[in-house]
């Protein structure tokens, strides 16, 4: 069977930047990450994707695959594939997660504040809790420009 994520939580970032990922998401975790998790920007929006180590290598195959001489997938390229922080994971009873300092000022991520941990199916989102409110409500939040006339495969990696 395969698994899912859904729902947010609220977590805490700490002083070094980690966080610790919530138990409900064990099984998920477990059955997913193949030994590693990937943090990497979001290409349209201030926050994070974290991908589980299976579907990142499925992602990655894909963006490296596509060359680089169009220049709106090599900005996708840069953001995705350039930011992308891959660490060592395997589920344990306190499952941290070290988020490297470029990636948490991309997403506004500040020490000792409250995070928006996202579950979006097969990959979670990490949000600035003031950004994620600000989504919620139907604000407007900063956004990439890089994602305007997509050539049309690049709109269908899952990323």
């Amino acid at each position: 069977m395969e698994k899912n994520v859904y729902g947010s939580s609220f977590l805490t970032l700490d002083a070094k930047g980690r966080l610790v990922l919530p138990a409900r998401y064990r099984e998920f975790f477990e059955a997913t990450c193949n030994g590693s998790l990937v943090v990497t920007r979001d290409p349209q929006f201030p926050s994070l994707v974290l991908y589980p180590g299976a579907l990142w290598k499925e992602i990655s195959s894909k963006f490296i695959s596509l060359g680089g001489l169009n220049n709106k997938v090599r900005a996708m390229q840069w953001m995705i594939l350039g930011n992308a922080h891959e660490t060592e994971f395997s589920v344990s009873e306190r499952m941290t997660l070290l988020i490297p300092q470029i990636l948490r000022d991309h997403a506004n991520l500040k020490p000792k504040k409250q995070v928006a941990f996202v579950g979006m199916g097969k990959k979670f989102e990490i949000w600035d809790l003031k950004n994620w409110e600000k989504i919620q409500k139907g604000e407007e939040v900063k956004k990439s420009n890089t994602l305007e006339d997509l050539p049309p495969h690049l709109e269908e990696i899952p990323f």
